[in-house]
């Protein structure tokens, strides 16, 4: 199975790794990322665009099996729409894949019955009616004002009239059914990129939470249409997660069992967080760790 990383550079040249407590933080969680994936999966892609190859590959050093810059087509969308990167490489797969996100970090090879599932993500995220943040109701409300369709997936998902909604966390995602996958990341790259789709997506102009569901909550609604649909080409595709539940996925003790760790959304900007991790490369690379804070003093300054 070959692991594979995104990084679109215009969303994060927008905002300077400011999720994180100094670039050169996010510049290390890249380095350690990719050391141990490649353990367990030595076949490394990078999908990136010309300034993300430049800073990863040409001044970062990093070494990928395979560098891509396909997410060149990607220069003229905006950039608050930093899932598209992770969309598009998935398009690209053609053989059984793990995309791993740069600040997930594997300790330990995947469970053999998640690698070997139609379809993987990190666990389920299930989000109750009052969570209102970037709710899928705004895309739906927005859409009907111009008279425009969703997908037939995410319309017969939500036709069934269930308070909450359901969602894949793609801090890893990937599987054996790279057909299926293929067509779930077109299918979110159209929703956006679509001028047909302009005017509906401009009633929104914070793009950051509905990232997710372009990502996460379509995958979920192609999954539970396609697995039943007696004619659909998919049908019987399915999903296994690494961990049964968000909870699960981020209690200390089963990440550690799982050998997991996904510094998710407020935890890269965590002092304690930061420090372990340029604890941790200074004992493994100090000299990568040293490029990693001169390459970041370098971004800030920018």
């Amino acid at each position: 199975m070959r692991a594979v990383w995104s990084f679109w550079s215009k969303p994060f040249t927008a905002h300077k790794g400011k999720s994180w407590c100094a670039p050169h933080h996010h510049l290390l969680a890249w380095g350690l990322s990719l050391r141990l994936a490649r353990k367990h999966y030595p076949e490394t892609v990078l999908v990136t665009d010309r300034a993300g190859k430049t800073l990863l590959i040409d001044q970062l050093g990093l070494e990928f099996g395979e560098v891509s810059t396909e997410l060149e087509a990607l220069r003229d969308v905006e950039e608050g729409w930093w899932a598209l990167g992770k969309l598009y490489a998935y398009s690209l797969q053609e053989r059984p894949f793990i995309h791993i996100d740069a600040d997930v970090f594997l300790w330990k090879p995947l469970p053999p019955a998640v690698v070997n599932a139609p379809v993987f993500a990190q666990c389920p995220e299930y989000h109750p009616p009052l969570d209102l943040y970037a709710a899928p109701s705004d895309i739906e409300t927005a859409f009907a004002r111009h008279g425009l369709s969703l997908p037939v997936e995410w319309e017969w998902s939500r036709s069934l009239g269930e308070p909450s909604f359901r969602e894949e966390n793609c801090g890893i995602v990937g599987g054996q059914h790279v057909d299926f996958l293929r067509y779930f990341a077109t299918l979110g790259l159209k929703l956006v990129r679509d001028p047909a789709n302009a005017a509906a997506w401009h009633e929104l102009p914070d793009k950051d939470g509905y990232n997710m569901r372009v990502e996460q909550l379509l995958l979920s609604v192609c999954l539970d249409y396609h697995r039943f649909h007696p004619d659909s080409p998919y049908r019987g595709v399915h999903v296994r997660h690494l961990f049964p539940s968000w909870a699960d996925a981020f209690n200390p003790a089963r990440a550690a069992q799982a050998g997991y760790t996904h510094l998710l959304g407020s935890s890269k900007s965590d002092a304690n967080v930061a420090r372990r991790l340029e604890r941790r490369m200074q004992s493994e690379d100090l000299d990568f760790y040293r490029l990693c804070v001169q390459l970041g003093q370098r971004l800030t300054r920018t």
